[in-house]
């Protein structure tokens, strides 16, 4: 069983402490989060706590992970477009519409059911021999994610996302014409209080940046390439939103019907650059625009730009 320690600055006091370590613990997902508090597995100066308990500077918490079990996954062979691997890690360009995690209505067909297909020496990090999803698309989102193949390699890079080092970058189509040539948007986001399956822009929520350039506008739309310094949830979705450009094709944030007929949002990770954990050395990996990325863009050309 591996043991963590964390200890609580500050900045974090008042928060709720499942949603404290989903964010902390980048290698680890919510509904993990959850188990362990639930078995008793998490303690917060010795004693067990409730997923809500609101830490306290200078708290001490305690998680035990236990060793890596088989999960009960079914492994499917299924097409992936791998651009990059070795004995460490999977980059791989995940179309629009592929499920990255088994859940409830996807236990199959999902980019994990297939890289358990794929590879055979899996990453037990988060208690379950498990492909390692170092971090996640949305369903919707296409483009390019790293996936550790063992354990040192998963905490290798969830370190890097924790400090900032790995660089993601993502071209979008936004609602609305753009004025500025670049900017930043710097706000916080969590749970939207009307809707607990929504983020939102709360002033209780945590930092969020995103920058952001624009590339092309066009009659009623604009192009964007957009850089996350942090990784929240729909982080890009959110923000974009937030400031009344939702990215086309998003029925969640954006208008519920679009003119152009599209499967999900236009937003593609377009741009992945990490350190490798073994080597140490910098990989850069770009993805080109996916077809129906270019069929939307063709549409707009055709509107006039």
């Amino acid at each position: 069983m591996e043991t963590r320690d964390v200890v609580i600055e500050g900045s974090h006091e008042g928060e709720r402490l499942d949603r404290f370590l989903a964010e902390t613990l980048c290698d680890v997902s919510r509904s993990q989060v959850k188990n362990l508090i639930d078995e008793g597995l998490v303690l917060v100066g010795g004693r067990p706590q409730k997923p809500g308990y609101r830490i306290r500077k200078g708290d001490i918490i305690q998680v035990r992970i236990p060793a890596a079990r088989e999960t009960g996954l079914v492994a499917q062979e299924m097409p992936l477009n791998i651009v990059y691997e070795d004995r460490d890690l999977v980059v791989i360009d995940k179309p629009q519409g592929l499920v990255v995690h088994p859940a409830h209505g996807h236990w199959e067909g999902t980019l994990v059911n297939a890289l358990l297909y794929r590879v055979k020496d899996l990453s037990g990090i988060n208690g379950e021999l498990r492909p390692g999803i170092v971090h996640r698309l949305d369903k919707d989102t296409s483009g390019l994610m790293v996936v550790a193949k063992n354990d040192q390699a998963h905490r290798d890079l969830a370190d890097q996302i924790k400090a900032r080092k790995i660089r993601r970058e993502y071209v979008a189509v936004v609602h609305g014409v753009i004025r500025e040539n670049s900017g930043t948007i710097d706000a916080p986001i969590g749970r939207s209080p009307s809707d607990r399956k929504k983020m939102a822009v709360v002033r209780e929520g945590r930092p969020a940046v995103t920058h952001y350039t624009v590339l092309r506008r066009y009659r009623d739309y604009t192009l964007v390439r957009a850089r996350l310094e942090t990784g929240r949830t729909h982080q890009i979705r959110v923000h974009f939103a937030y400031i009344r450009h939702p990215v086309v094709g998003d029925q969640v944030y954006g208008p519920s019907r679009s003119r152009f007929e599209l499967k999900g949002q236009a937003l593609h990770a377009c741009y992945l650059a990490f350190y490798h954990p073994t080597t140490k050395e910098l990989l850069e990996f770009d993805s080109p625009f996916p077809p129906y990325f270019q069929e939307l863009l063709r549409q707009l050309e055709k509107s006039g730009a």
